[in-house]
């Protein structure tokens, strides 16, 4: 047995209440069971969102620095780049064995950059705290 209550509701929602519940197949136990279910469904759901939301803005803010972060390394290479391309003289075409060790200078640092990578390791503080290695 179900148990019994008493509710009192103003004068527009029992209005509502009575054009609902003279459809075929519905009462008005079963739609305002229905309503207070799905509200105390929303209220637990309320709840949960607000707890997300916390972190999902610290989340944000964090995305946000990292951006930054990337931002000012990028920037920074690219000036490091621009500025030894304009200081540095170019190799006369005929110094071959300049060029050579050019590229095998860069080839190096190609694989130690790969080797890096692939260990995890970074020249400047990670996201440990470490320094140089």
């Amino acid at each position: 047995m179900k148990p019994r209550h008493h509710l009192y509701f103003d004068e527009g929602l029992t209005a509502e209440l009575e054009a609902l519940a003279a459809k075929p197949g519905t009462s008005k136990s079963a739609i305002v069971s229905d309503a207070l279910r799905a509200y105390l469904k929303r209220r637990g759901t309320r709840e949960l969102d607000d707890m997300l939301k916390v972190r999902l803005d610290r989340i944000g803010a964090e995305l946000g620095r990292l951006r930054r972060d990337l931002d000012i390394q990028l920037e920074s290479f690219a000036l490091f780049v621009l500025w030894q391309l304009t200081i540095q003289a170019p190799l006369p075409e005929a110094d071959a064995a300049a060029r050579a060790i050019g590229r095998d200078r860069f080839e190096a640092f190609i694989a130690e950059v790969g080797r890096r990578i692939a260990d995890d390791r970074r020249a400047f503080g990670s996201a440990e705290g470490e320094g140089c290695q």
